[in-house]
């Protein structure tokens, strides 16, 4: 290590301490949306500030105050940007994701989850996530923009106190699962459940269904249906989204 660049070490540090507190006033100038939701603009402007700020510190030879005036500049424009988006609802749009239905009626919608680029494995995690274990249970599971899943039970299956119905506790498998995902057969959970594929071919032959390549996804129930979503969704049509 040479001296200049020993030398260079007291100024990073003061750069540090100095562009920290800006950069900390500059994220809360632009709004909690920003941390919180973080649309795709704000996700931009975030990325931005961030080359902006280590190019900084990281490179003694780039002046100070330039750097500043950046950063300002920066959060002035995504606060106006953000002002127009609240006001002109077009312009909002431009700048962020459309909801995107994936699952309707307890069916997923390959297509649409194709377009968002999400995996079956994808939406299965983010239900296990509010405790719904049974595709069945769904009337409409809906991909915010800001990556979020929202999920509408259907009637039947919206929760009331189990401690008001004085229900016994569920045994802890009593829970789908699932057996072909986007075609492929999950030999391993039909053996869990000691079952196997001539069982899973006699099923989908009940539901007018000849082979498992037609199926995006299938799961077996506890007491034993298989619930299926086809390749094709034929009528399956979600009503339309805005943000």
């Amino acid at each position: 290590m040479d001296l200049e660049m020993i030398k260079d070490i007291p100024l990073i540090l003061g750069r540090v301490v100095t562009i920290l507190p800006l950069l900390l006033f500059v994220t809360l100038f632009m709004g909690r949306r920003s941390i919180g939701e973080m649309p795709v603009f704000d996700f931009l402007i975030i990325v931005v500030m961030g080359a902006v700020v280590g190019a900084d510190i990281a490179d003694p030879n780039i002046h100070h105050l330039p750097t500043f005036a950046t950063i300002l500049a920066i959060g002035l424009i995504q606060r106006l940007v953000s002002r127009l988006a609240v006001s002109r609802r077009k312009i909002g749009r431009l700048l962020t994701f459309e909801p995107a239905v994936v699952v309707w009626k307890g069916e997923f919608l390959p297509k649409t989850l194709g377009s968002i680029r999400y995996s079956v494995d994808n939406i299965l995690v983010m239900l296990r996530e509010q405790q719904i274990f049974d595709l069945d249970e769904v009337e409409m599971a809906v991909i915010e923009p800001n990556g979020n899943l929202s999920v509408q039970k259907r009637f039947e299956k919206q929760n009331v106190s189990k401690g008001d119905l004085n229900l016994p506790a569920p045994p802890v498998t009593d829970f789908s699962h699932p057996v072909i995902l986007e075609g492929k057969v999950e030999t391993d959970v039909l053996a869990f459940l000691k079952l196997d594929r001539d069982w899973l071919r006699q099923r989908l032959k009940q539901q007018g269904i000849s082979s498992e390549k037609e199926v995006f996804f299938a799961s077996v129930k506890p007491n034993g249906d298989l619930t299926v979503s086809l390749n094709q969704t034929g009528d399956l049509s979600p009503p339309p989204l805005k943000h």
